[in-house]
């Protein structure tokens, strides 16, 4: 039997082909953290010499960064022509990059170049599936049954980053190609399917595109992310290059880009950015609260890896070159607590609301910070793996009825360009997350590191140069060679190594080590950086309880009769 947009079935048809592509869109932003050692050591390219963490950061960024600026204006294509057209695009795109991401033949510098590039192709794929999949969700469902189906379509898309962790971890090391590759074939099914399968249940609403909106916001985003990779990097003397010249004007120009933008969209007629979206209470206070939610748990992923590669996993007796795998599998009570609270939130949202959960979630996240917080460094699995859990199940409480909420409140004619807005605020704040959390690891580890270090070296028996020179090591390649599950040798110059003795570099080679050596450093920077995430949990809190009692947009009253709270309609 067919399925038409009219039967019981086309609804769940929707959801699974546009989960396929969440799961995707954001499986691909995670696939490779893990996978990066096989990769640059398949193009023959050190990521940790001077120059070359360029590639790195824009291997892991680069792709959040394409996709944070392309979401709006695609979300808003989708209104103008078509959202099923140009999120089947989107699939088209992305599975085509993943295809050439493969092939790479190159190596060295141009290798990278060319993984680089192709990566920010993958990403303008993922930002056209992102930007519509919302929108088309939400106009197949009800708002009866909206806030279950967009629990699981987010809850898998936001655990879809934990899975690419352990999947890179399994692909890399029988082949860095097949993390690219596996993608293929998902992508051209879910791209057949979609062709064949979705059907356009929007009107589109022509008009003229944007193109002062599109283009200054997307440079003036660009030049504030390319300010965060450059300000995680040495500059000169100094641990990061936040008071470097290029970063200071890369800030003041990309700002000064976004204050015209904002200009500009206050008088445009058709402009990319809805900006009157922000008088809608329901709206604005939910997308305040996703940014502030994703400012406080985007960079959470680095740090629990840093922790457990670096130290954790090293102490307890696992190699390094086997700790990426190990840190992925050890992180998976945190999907797992996603997933079982997602969909049954977002389906107790449908009936109550989505105020309590949601703020709920972000007070329950914030508990979570502070646990982590308390946990000493070489902690005790079983309670590391408990916090995890309750963090994804916090986690999950948040983000399913809020998404659902931001979704509902919108006029239907703006689905596109508000949800893709809203998608927009999480992946920055992903971005922005890691440059504070990376910033506030490195200026902790800065201001310890390199006495403990050199004090340990020469107690045994390393020179005082010698030792200073060492000690002296930039904290973000340190941060580095943790991430990416380095032994320690690699944070030291070939000339340094070859002078000292055997005994030294067998003991800065065992397990034990190295992760005693930064455990301090690095426990000062994490409590800094979770005091962070602490305080983004409680405003986002709170933004979350100034959104209003139970809201659904005048526009959608005929799809499902829902009652509306007068005072919660407009600010």
């Amino acid at each position: 039997m067919s399925v038409t947009p009219r039967s019981p079935g086309y609804k769940w048809l929707v959801l699974s082909n546009t989960t396929l592509a969440v799961l995707l869109a954001t499986l691909d932003g995670s696939i490779t953290i893990i996978a990066m050692p096989s990769i640059f050591d398949g193009i023959h390219l050190d990521p940790l010499q001077a120059g070359n963490s360029f590639y790195l950061l824009w291997m892991v960024l680069g792709y959040l960064i394409v996709s944070s600026v392309l979401i709006v204006s695609l979300g808003r294509l989708g209104d103008m022509f078509g959202r099923v057209r140009i999120y089947n695009i989107g699939f088209v795109i992305y599975t085509v990059a993943s295809l050439f991401l493969t092939i790479d033949w190159l190596t060295g510098q141009a290798g990278a170049m060319y993984l680089v590039i192709f990566r920010l192709v993958q990403g303008i794929g993922g930002a056209f599936l992102l930007g519509n999949s919302a929108a088309i969700l939400a106009d197949a469902f009800p708002a009866s049954q909206r806030g279950m189906a967009l629990g699981i379509n987010n809850i898998v898309g936001v655990s879809g980053m934990f899975v690419g962790l352990v999947l890179g971890g399994l692909l890399a090391p029988i082949g860095w190609r097949l993390v690219f590759l596996i993608s293929v074939p998902v992508g051209l099914f879910g791209t057949v399917w979609g062709y064949l399968k979705l059907q356009e249940l929007s009107t589109p609403h022509r008009a003229k595109v944007d193109w002062p909106g599109n283009l200054s916001f997307a440079i003036g985003l660009i030049l504030i992310m390319i300010s965060i990779t450059y300000g995680i990097r040495p500059y000169g003397t100094h641990s990061m290059g936040w008071t470097s010249p290029r970063v200071l004007a890369l800030l003041a120009a990309g700002l000064a880009f976004l204050v015209v933008f904002i200009f500009v969209e206050s008088r445009h007629k058709d402009p990319m950015f809805r900006l009157r979206l922000l008088k809608i209470r329901a709206f604005t206070f939910g997308t305040l609260s996703t940014f502030l939610a994703g400012v406080s748990r985007g960079g959470l992923m680095f740090m629990l890896i840093i922790w457990l590669q670096g130290i954790w996993l090293p102490l307890h007796g696992v190699n390094f070159v086997d700790t990426p795998l190990q840190a992925g599998i050890a992180m998976l009570p945190l999907t797992v607590g996603m997933l079982a609270s997602g969909p049954l939130s977002g389906w107790l949202s449908d009936r109550y609301g989505a105020r309590p959960f949601a703020t709920g979630g972000m007070l329950a996240t914030g508990l979570c910070f502070l646990a982590l917080w308390l946990l000493p460094t070489n902690f005790s699995y079983v309670l590391f793996a408990l916090i995890l859990a309750l963090m994804g199940i916090s986690f999950g409480m948040f983000a399913s009825p809020n998404r659902a909420a931001v979704i509902n409140s919108l006029p239907v004619a703006d689905r596109g360009a508000g949800s893709a807005m809203n998608q927009t605020f999480q992946n920055s704040a992903q971005v922005l997350s890691v440059g504070v959390f990376f910033s506030l690891m490195i200026a902790g580890l800065a201001s310890k590191l390199p006495k403990t270090l050199t004090s340990s070296l020469q107690a045994h028996g390393v020179s005082a140069s010698t030792a200073a020179t060492i000690g002296h090591t930039p904290p973000v390649s340190v941060l580095f060679t943790a991430f990416l599950g380095y032994a320690p040798k690699r944070i030291v110059p070939g000339n340094l190594w070859n002078s000292l003795s055997p005994h030294v570099q067998t003991l800065m080679q065992s397990r034990s080590f190295f992760p005693d050596l930064i455990s301090a450093p690095f426990r000062s920077g994490l409590h800094t950086a979770f005091g962070f995430a602490i305080i983004a949990c409680m405003i986002a809190a709170a933004a979350s309880m100034m959104r209003g009692g139970r809201y659904v947009e005048e526009s959608q009253r005929g799809e499902v009769p829902v009652e509306r709270e007068p005072d919660v309609a407009k600010t």
